[in-house]
């Protein structure tokens, strides 16, 4: 079963947490939530407290498939600033790993030095990534080598089955698109 870690910092978008989590178990996934301080659970933008299942200094990328970062400004500016994840994020990038990121959290993975050139992000944020490249018409999701970049709150069911079908299986993507009513999703 692959295994994905989603950091939680205090600001968090919580629809883009909760449906890529919601998403990812769905389709088999084990989703590893973890927080950037000491307490059990984080409050998102929205006063929305999730409860977390370990500190993201205790996992080690060779336990994990993909690390994926909800957005959220506040949030996106502590998972920047925080060492444990940007330490996950370069050695995930040397080893090939797969880095997801949505909404502003793609900033995290440009302070990383990881962000490729092809990504797309919350319309605006690009201008505080100020990286060519940005994918402006894409409306739901950009993949390039082993990244994959989201653009907000709405798309965010659309990355989840993305993240679905490169880790678990076409077949499963298609069965849970479909579950969900989501047929929009490319």
């Amino acid at each position: 079963m692959p295994k994905v870690l989603v950091p939680l910092a205090k600001g968090f978008e919580e629809i883009e947490a909760v449906t890529l989590i919601d998403v990812m178990r769905r389709g088999g996934i084990e989703v590893l939530v973890a927080t950037l301080n000491e307490y059990n659970e984080v409050e998102g933008a929205n006063a929305i407290i999730v409860k977390t299942d370990l500190h993201v200094s205790s996992v080690s990328v060779d336990d994990i498939d993909m690390i994926v970062l909800p957005g959220g400004w506040d949030g996106t500016y502590a998972l920047a600033d925080d060492e444990n994840v940007q330490a996950l994020l370069k050695e995930m990038d040397s080893k090939g790993k797969n880095i997801g990121a949505i909404c502003a959290a793609p900033y995290a993975l440009n302070r990383a030095g990881v962000l490729r050139e092809n990504y797309t992000c919350y319309p605006s944020v690009e201008q505080e990534i100020n990286l060519k490249g940005y994918q402006a018409d894409r409306a739901q999701v950009v993949e390039e080598a082993n990244i994959m970049t989201s653009r907000g709150p709405a798309t965010a069911l659309c990355f989840g089955l993305q993240i679905v079908k490169k880790l678990v299986s076409e077949e499963m993507y298609l069965a849970l698109k479909e579950g969900l009513l989501a047929t929009y999703c490319d």
